[in-house]
């Protein structure tokens, strides 16, 4: 069973429905006097939602994964700006540099004084300036967590800036302003958003609001996911995914996540990738792998009773097996056209280095059972 004796920590506001943009410009008229508005690589797309903002702005548009030098830059432009105010239109990685930009303008410094395993590791403790966050994606559910992951080519590898203090203020989630994102990216931000509620639920560190939270995530994405793909336009698709995402940033935050973005971590860093692509080629290997582990080494642990809860909830069968759960996932990867990762140039040449590393990731510590390197060599093969 979870323990009975937990935390959990959020955004300060989550404000959910379809049309409720549009309350973004009464938040920020209320949060500050000047803002920075990060958006992805075309700011035009928001033109209809940022016109009605009642404060000065200044738009920093973001090409790709945030690094650790796109985020100095866009503090350098904030700073320069006066801005009290951070608004993050877009995916995971622009919600991710907004709440990097929004903390460093609250504590000061450059983003390296604060990284973890490549920085300083500086603790962080001033309040971030306010930050509102809207996703246009379901995917990370960056908009409820309390980190920002940095990209650095120098290191080869991603790195998280990370404080309770970098909960956005405001997370505003339309499932309209998903409607727009193409199928590649809804198949693989909405395979993420999917191992984001998969992992907090069979993780050591699970409890129970993140039990009922990753539950109805996963309901919601075996309702919404290949519905989403196949017809952009299906709103109620749209909103059982952008659920989902959200449900799942609000899990992992409070129960961490697993093997699979122990590895993904590490091989965003390594090869260009998008993140959702990475955990849809490693989730059914690495399932595969921990129901093996814990039928050989713990054959009592709960973990397999969760692992059980998933299929059934994936599936919609009360009888459901995990061995269905997993065909039912490899079917959708299938389904949604998600290639292999030596499509993306990861080869066996770089297995070592990523196992090494994933091995100690933060993310691996919530796996339900800790895996040896060989079975993580064997994950990642059956995923490239």
């Amino acid at each position: 069973m979870p323990p009975t004796e937990f935390e959990f920590a959020s955004a300060g506001r989550i404000v959910f429905g379809a049309g409720r943009a549009v309350e973004l410009a009464s938040f920020a008229g209320r949060l500050g006097s000047r803002a920075l508005v990060c958006t992805g690589a075309e700011p035009d797309r928001h033109v209809g939602l940022l016109e009605g903002l009642k404060v000065p702005f200044t738009t920093f548009p973001v090409h790709g994964e945030p690094t650790v030098e796109l985020a100095s830059a866009a503090v350098g432009v904030a700073r320069g700006e006066g801005v009290d105010l951070v608004v993050a239109v877009g995916g995971g990685s622009v919600i991710d540099l907004g709440k990097a930009v929004a903390m460093l303008l609250g504590n000061g410094g450059d983003p390296l004084d604060y990284l973890e395993v490549i920085g300083d590791g500086r603790l962080i403790d001033k309040p971030s300036v306010p930050c509102v966050a809207l996703p246009t994606t379901a995917g990370t559910g960056a908009e409820v967590t309390p980190n920002a992951v940095l990209a650095s080519p120098d290191h080869g590898l991603k790195a998280s800036l990370r404080s309770p203090v970098m909960h956005p203020t405001v997370a505003l989630v339309d499932p309209l302003l998903t409607v727009s994102c193409p199928p590649a990216v809804t198949a693989s931000s909405g395979m993420d958003a999917l191992t984001q509620c998969f992992e907090p639920l069979v993780s050591i560190r699970a409890t129970p609001m993140t039990d009922a939270l990753a539950s109805e995530g996963l309901r919601r994405a075996a309702a919404g996911l290949r519905r989403s793909y196949a017809d952009g336009n299906d709103l109620e698709a749209r909103t059982d995914m952008a659920l989902c995402s959200l449900l799942g940033g609000l899990a992992l935050a409070n129960a961490k996540l697993g093997a699979v973005h122990g590895l993904a971590g590490v091989i965003g860093g390594t090869v260009d990738v998008p993140h959702g692509v990475v955990c849809a080629a490693l989730l059914v290997a690495t399932i595969e792998a921990n129901v093996r582990a814990l039928r050989a080494r713990q054959p009592d642990s709960q973990a397999l009773a969760r692992y059980q809860q998933a299929a059934r909830l994936l599936t919609g069968r009360a009888d459901a097996t995990i061995e269905q759960a997993i065909a039912w996932i490899g079917e959708t990867v299938r389904l949604l056209g998600i290639p292999k990762l030596a499509r993306y140039g990861l080869g066996p040449e770089h297995a070592d280095e990523i196992v090494a590393r994933a091995l100690h990731a933060s993310s691996t510590k919530g796996n339900p059972i800790e895996l040896r390197a060989d079975e993580l060599h064997a994950v990642l093969a059956a995923a490239t």
